[in-house]
């Protein structure tokens, strides 16, 4: 019987599939794919996290159900990293949960927020799962820009004055996924201000918190005055302690918002496996070496690949935080929009990027590039893509057209 459910039929197909697809297809085929598509780290997770997990999990009352919430011990580690970190004091009672990764918080706080028909405004590009936690939820999203200039406040002024219904709740994730861009504490005020004053939710994404190569670490929401009486604030163990299949994240802030995504994820779950959030609870609160060598490992990757494609005739800007290059098209690929280029750049040069379609419209115009490959993979991406670059670097139009 077939079914269109109303849902499902709300999610456009997955963009990254078909490059997925097509590098699936290579690889069987014997071909050596070289992939910065995924935000996936490649480094072990650190050693002592780990051996904090094997000794938890030979302890059999860590094998019952867990709380939905978080233990009591991690959900103090996350309130203690928020006071060393920020100077936010954070109760770890009323105002933090732990969650099966950000991305789960975020859809699921989307689900216990939302009626059908509310407008939620999200940034363009952005993470996939910005707009459509709320897409699922039923609700409408609305697009602003995602660069954080005098242009996203004017945007804001113009989706409540022209929304209907007002908008309920604004998403912010900086530093950005997929562009790299950082914010001030000053531009959080301005929104918190305006927000505070239009009675608009906030839900920050702060994954990258601790992905930056500059000497001022970007700053919380949560360090603006009244930003709790409206935001809350997601952040996430999986690229700071390269521990992304571990599933842990949380959620810290308001207590109304807290408070609906605690009363919803009690029907949902029964929180992550007791080891995992006691090896967390280890991560947080043990020695932080691995967090400073993660930032070295990508901003050696970074600037490698930055200065490498410079020189094979690829410009582009050298991002200031996370894991990603925002990388605009090659003016030659322009017309072919991201997802031909990437599978293009996949079949010609062997190399996976992530389509910026794949972000959203405004997306277009780009490629993301993962820093999730060592060294020697990444010198030999650049080879093969100023090979790639150089196939099509040919004075003769009618001859570069045909190649296209």
């Amino acid at each position: 019987m077939e079914q269109d459910f109303y849902r499902v039929k709300r999610l456009p197909p997955y963009v990254f599939a078909e490059v997925n697809a097509m590098k699936a297809r290579a690889r069987a085929a014997g071909e050596d794919i070289i992939d910065f598509g995924m935000g996936n780290p490649d480094q072990p997770t650190p050693q002592h996290i780990v051996d904090k997990l094997c000794e938890a999990v030979k302890d059999p009352h860590t094998h019952r159900y867990s709380n939905s919430r978080g233990i009591t011990g991690l959900r103090k580690a996350v309130a203690a990293y928020y006071g060393r970190r920020f100077d936010v004091q954070i109760d770890p009672e009323t105002e933090t949960i732990v969650t099966l990764g950000s991305k789960e918080g975020l859809a699921n706080l989307a689900s216990a927020i939302t009626s059908p028909g509310d407008v939620i405004l999200v940034p363009s590009p952005s993470y996939p799962i910005h707009p459509f936690g709320f897409i699922i939820a039923g609700a409408a999203v609305r697009n602003i820009p995602a660069k954080p200039d005098g242009t996203f406040l004017e945007a804001l002024e113009r989706a409540v004055a022209y929304s209907v219904p007002k908008p309920t709740a604004l998403v912010l994730n900086f530093p950005n996924n997929p562009t790299a861009e950082l914010v001030d504490l000053d531009f959080y005020s301005e929104v918190v201000d305006f927000c505070r004053h239009h009675n608009v939710w906030i839900l920050s994404d702060l994954a990258y918190a601790e992905v930056y190569f500059d000497k001022n670490p970007p700053p919380s929401i949560l360090q603006v005055p009244g930003a709790r009486d409206i935001a809350v604030e997601f952040t996430s163990m999986s690229k700071t302690y390269n521990m992304p299949g571990w599933r842990i994240g949380f959620a810290s802030g308001n207590k109304t918002l807290i408070g609906a995504l605690t009363r919803i994820k009690s029907y949902l779950d029964y929180g992550a496996f007791t080891p995992v959030q006691v090896a967390a609870t280890a991560a947080l609160n043990g020695p932080q070496d691995c967090v400073d060598e993660m930032r070295i490992l990508y901003k050696e990757r970074r600037d490698v690949l930055i200065s490498g494609l410079a020189a094979a005739g690829w410009d582009i800007p050298s991002p200031p935080a996370t894991m990603f290059a925002w990388s605009p098209i090659p003016p030659v690929f322009k017309h072919l929009g991201s997802m031909e280029f990437s599978k293009k750049l996949l079949s010609e040069a062997k190399v996976a990027v992530a389509p910026g379609i794949g972000f959203g419209e405004h997306g277009d115009g780009h490629v993301r590039i993962g820093f999730v490959e060592n060294l020697h993979r990444t010198r030999q991406a650049i080879r093969n893509i100023k090979s790639f670059l150089a196939n099509y670097d040919s004075g003769d139009p009618a001859k570069r057209a045909a190649s296209l």
